[in-house]
């Protein structure tokens, strides 16, 4: 018998006070759940490689964040920000009515897994970063501008007439997406366009993604909030990086070094797992059995084999 999850089970919808957040599930009724967060401008779709070799012990429940996906855009006015998607994250267990569970975050979905679990220690036993460090700190000298940034992009948005989105042919739509992430393969974009495009009737295809997601985050941390963050987290934590992802040792992108090494050694004091992996940013989409055994042995001796014992 297989030990890995077969096929999405259902389609799901959470309401939230502006709408729905939607998502995919898989595994049985009652496995472990487990939550699945997807990186910025991207959609539940990310995971579909990965969860089928992940253990069918669990239920994974992969969600597309607000204004991604097939989820409601936010209210008009409203960011887009760090904060809002965790307590998105409190809405969408709440509904599943988990009171313990883990967490896979890949990118902006694992800094959202950090948070949360910085945030609802009690609630979260393990989470991994898929290509993530859990925080994205920036210089404090920093935080002021880019705030009022992203304060006059959502301004100057407003008071723009409202614009149609620019349709595309399928074909055109791949050829962006693939522009926009070099590092996807064309599967990757195709698995993506799934649920990131929506048909226009007689005309073709537009992005389901808000606009606004593009927007700098006026929500920004420090690297000593994000310390003080960390060190409340009482989850097991696997951190897997690609090397030529967050991973790569570049300044300032695709990672601040300097932030990266400081909460690497955090991690690593705290014994937690660190392990780079060869692959770009989307490593676990691309090539999800180089990040499968690593993610499965995690979960396998962290959670599924205390839950034999339980």
């Amino acid at each position: 018998m297989s030990s890995t999850v077969q096929q999405a089970v259902s389609e799901l919808s959470v309401p939230v006070p502006w709408g729905e957040i939607r998502g995919k599930v898989w595994g049985p009724d009652h496995g472990r759940p487990v939550l699945c967060l997807h990186g910025w401008a991207d959609n539940c779709g990310t995971f579909n490689t990965l969860i089928p070799l992940l253990p069918k012990e669990c239920r994974y429940v992969a969600v597309d964040l607000a204004g991604h996906g097939l989820s409601s855009h936010r209210p008009p006015g409203v960011f887009y920000t760090l904060p809002l998607n965790v307590a998105d994250v409190r809405r969408i267990v709440d509904d599943l009515q988990w009171k313990t569970f883990s967490i896979i975050g890949h990118s902006l979905g694992g800094n959202i897994a950090a948070m949360f679990s910085a945030l609802y220690p009690e609630m979260v036993d393990v989470f991994v970063l898929l290509d993530s460090y859990g925080f994205f700190p920036i210089d404090q000298n920093e935080i002021s501008k880019v705030m009022r940034q992203g304060m006059d992009e959502m301004l100057q948005y407003e008071k723009k007439p409202e614009e149609k989105k620019r349709v595309y042919t399928y074909e055109k739509a791949v050829e962006r997406l693939l522009a926009a992430n070099p590092t996807l393969s064309e599967q990757s974009v195709h698995i993506l366009l799934e649920r990131g495009l929506v048909q226009v009737e007689g005309a073709g295809f537009v992005f389901s993604r808000d606009l606004r997601v593009n927007f700098k985050n006026i929500m920004r941390i420090s690297l000593e909030q994000s310390l003080e963050m960390q060190s409340r987290i009482q989850a097991s934590v696997l951190v897997v990086l690609a090397d030529k992802g967050f991973g790569a040792k570049t300044d300032p992108e695709p990672y601040p070094q300097k932030f990266a090494t400081v909460l690497v050694k955090e991690y690593r004091d705290k014994n937690h797992t660190v392990v780079m992996v060869p692959g770009d940013h989307h490593v676990h989409l691309n090539d999800p059995e180089l990040v499968a055994p690593l993610v499965s042995d995690f979960l396998r001796t962290k959670v599924l084999s205390q839950q034999l014992w339980a």
